[in-house]
């Protein structure tokens, strides 16, 4: 393959895979709803838990995602955390966080009592994936970067990354991520719990999120669709402003516009069948819905020559898949290894499917002396 294609393919990858952490984050929208849906002890101990058998994964999802785009695109990441460390290193605060959480919750002598640690996990739940959106908001809005000829890069503001929280687009964006994740924790649960109290609860959650998501959604959709964009000449690498850039790229690009629809029509029926058929399979086609919605997002940034990280303080240092990937050898050597990336998803499909043969009960946490 030549370095083009090796360029689209690790783009195509790591928008899959970023679609997929998207998916997964149900887990942090379930520990938002924590006191919303378990009122009593036991009710919380079971929603911990079923949520504590996938939060591994979605570290999986984060690990990943991360470790392709440095992989792939390496001066994006070196833009990134060496300019706009204050949003990055907060992301990842919020997450180790979680981590620790989960582990000392229930830990014997726990001097800070429970409560601590879930609102440790309330903050995951709610700071960072508002940050996480915010950051992938920035991938439209742009950055305060400039890069030289030497690949280095430095920050042209002291705020270091924090100014993205000004700008209405990446504050809608993350809001935006943080109803659907509580959207799809509701529908997690109807799918993974027996305690009709909880289940009960689950039509209000899900309606209220899900009508404040799609709102944003609206929103953000059609700021994309209509807002100036950069685009590079592939033959001399000028970048240059075009107008409603997106919008040409999904009218280049139809395909994009099939898995789109299709993406958005397999939410809007799980939300449909879910609410109305109270249908506990609804997370499969929200899901599905989601992975192929974020993944046409993801693509329309990296491909049709466009820009997927404008420079705020220099267009000309505006990052491109073309401009800050890997060489053609390191691409190569990777493209072997992304094989992997099945046998990785085959594993988390396995696992899935063993913890969730049978939906969790208060009777079964009450049982298991090392649960959450």
């Amino acid at each position: 393959m030549n370095l083009l294609t090796l360029q689209e393919y690790w783009w195509f990858l790591v928008s899959v895979i970023g679609a997929l952490f998207v998916f997964m984050m149900f887990v942090q929208g379930g520990q938002t709803l924590l006191y919303r849906l378990g009122h009593t002890e036991d009710e919380r101990d079971l929603i911990i838990n079923s949520l504590g058998r996938k939060w591994e994964i979605t570290f999986t999802m984060l690990v990943m995602f991360g470790g392709a785009l440095f992989a792939a695109f390496p001066l994006f990441y070196a833009v990134s955390f060496g300019g706009a460390y204050f949003v990055w290193m907060a992301i990842l605060f919020c997450f180790i966080i979680q981590a620790v959480a989960y582990e000392y919750r229930k830990k014997a002598a726990n001097f800070y009592g429970e409560k601590f640690y879930e609102t440790l996990l309330y903050i995951n739940g709610s700071l960072g994936i508002f940050l996480v959106g915010v950051a992938v908001g920035t991938l439209f809005t742009g950055g305060n970067f400039v890069v030289n000829s030497s690949h280095l890069s430095h920050w042209t503001m002291q705020s270091y990354g924090l100014e993205a929280l000004l700008n209405p687009f990446n504050v809608a964006f993350g809001l935006m991520l943080v109803f659907l994740s509580r959207m799809q924790a509701g529908l997690y649960f109807l799918n993974s719990l027996d305690a009709p109290a909880i289940i009960d609860r689950i039509k209000k959650v899900v309606t209220v999120n899900f009508i404040m998501f799609l709102i944003l959604f609206l929103f953000v959709v059609g700021m994309i669709l209509f807002q100036k964009g950069l685009v590079y000449n592939p033959l001399t690498g000028i970048v240059s402003v075009k107008s409603m850039k997106f919008l040409h790229s999904f009218l280049d690009m139809p395909i994009l516009i099939v898995f789109l629809v299709v993406g958005v029509v397999s939410l809007l029926w799980g939300v449909f069948i879910a609410l109305v058929k109270s249908n506990d399979k609804a997370i499969w086609f929200t899901g599905f819905g989601v992975i192929v919605t974020v993944t046409v997002v993801f693509l329309i940034l990296g491909l049709d020559n466009s820009v997927y990280y404008p420079s705020l303080a220099d267009m000309q240092s505006s990052l491109t898949i073309a401009n800050s990937s890997g060489s053609h050898y390191t691409l190569s050597v990777m493209a072997l290894v992304s094989v992997l990336v099945p046998v990785v998803a085959g594993y988390i499909f396995f696992v899935w499917r063993s913890m969730d043969r049978t939906k969790l009960t208060i009777d079964e946490i009450k049982s298991d002396s090392h649960h959450y």
